[in-house]
């Protein structure tokens, strides 16, 4: 008895395996498979500038990294007792306003590291809906609690959520010609905007991706369509009915490592997992003889998979 509705997914021929240097950025859905990347000890970068949601800011997070340049105080500002970045997260502000600057220049020199080295770059968008400072007439990633009536609220157009598409892709090719790009949409449902809203948001990013995707050497892997078919229930929903739980999201990695991870790469996950697995355990009684010997065990299995694969770190 078929109780869903699968979403065929065509394995990709350049696929993830452990000599890959993964760069994940966009919302916090590409944290959520960039926990699967940390956990399975895949090379990967994510997010240095924190959680970004929408195409202008990522473009721009690019277009930073192709020319860097050193952050200078007229950049910032000083709201609530910090010191913030209008296109980076708040996870990054603080109290002191060098240490902000200095935070910022890392995370731009961390950025052009990993879009030179990397193979494969996961591109998560959450949202259309942007907000635009008044005073400055710029788009920002983030309000940092700045009062509402400092900005109006737009929603982007397909044709320019396309040409923001573009001008990222075409930074990338400059950086890194051989990479592999990989879109999504986020699943994550931006309900303070409203249910019809969100789905006009996710509608105008899905259509300008395929305009863009449609004939070109990029992917696009269907993590909201997912959600939204496959996982079509509130079962699958964290309590705030927003975010998806942790059973959505172990889903959507199995379907995502179905078609992006090297089939060959499977052997060194289940040694890492099982790994991962005796690491956390708890005895009862740490003095024993037989956990001395598991912990030989461990050890041991730890280097010899070390020795194949010396990033990793247990």
């Amino acid at each position: 008895m078929q109780l869903t509705t699968p979403i065929a997914i065509t394995p990709s021929d350049k696929p993830i395996g452990y000599g890959s240097n993964v760069v994940l950025l966009g919302s916090c859905f590409a944290v959520n498979m960039a926990d699967k990347f940390d956990y399975f000890q895949f090379r990967h970068t994510v997010n240095p500038f924190g959680i970004l949601f929408h195409p202008l800011t990522i473009e721009r997070l690019v277009e930073r990294a192709l020319a860097p340049r050193d952050f200078v105080e007229a950049e910032v500002f000083f709201h609530n007792e910090r010191w913030h970045f209008f296109d980076a997260h708040s996870e990054l502000s603080h109290p002191d306003k060098a240490q902000l600057l200095a935070a910022l220049d890392t995370a731009v020199a961390q950025t052009r590291d990993a879009l030179q080295t990397a193979t494969h770059i996961v591109v998560t968008y959450g949202t259309a809906w942007v907000y635009r400072h008044l005073e400055t007439g710029r788009v920002v990633a983030n309000c940092h609690k700045v009062p509402q009536r400092e900005f109006t609220k737009e929603l982007l157009s397909v044709s320019g959520i396309v040409e923001s598409v573009e001008n990222t892709l075409a930074m990338v090719a400059q950086i890194n010609p051989s990479a592999t790009v990989v879109f999504t949409v986020s699943p994550v449902r931006h309900l303070k905007d409203g249910l019809v809203e969100n789905q006009r948001s996710k509608a105008h990013l899905i259509a300008a991706l395929h305009e863009v995707l449609d004939g070109s050497h990029h992917h696009y892997f269907p993590a909201f369509e997912i959600m939204m078919d496959e996982l079509r229930d509130y079962r699958f929903y964290a309590t705030d009915w927003i975010h998806p739980n942790q059973t959505a999201i172990e889903y959507i990695w199995e379907k995502f490592a179905g078609a992006w991870i090297d089939p060959a790469a499977q052997a060194v996950m289940d040694r890492v997992d099982s790994i991962r697995k005796r690491t956390a355990h708890r005895p009862f009684n740490p003095e024993s003889e037989s956990h001395r010997k598991f912990l030989g065990q461990l050890q041991s299995d730890i280097a010899q998979l070390q020795s194949q694969c010396p990033h990793m770190r247990f």
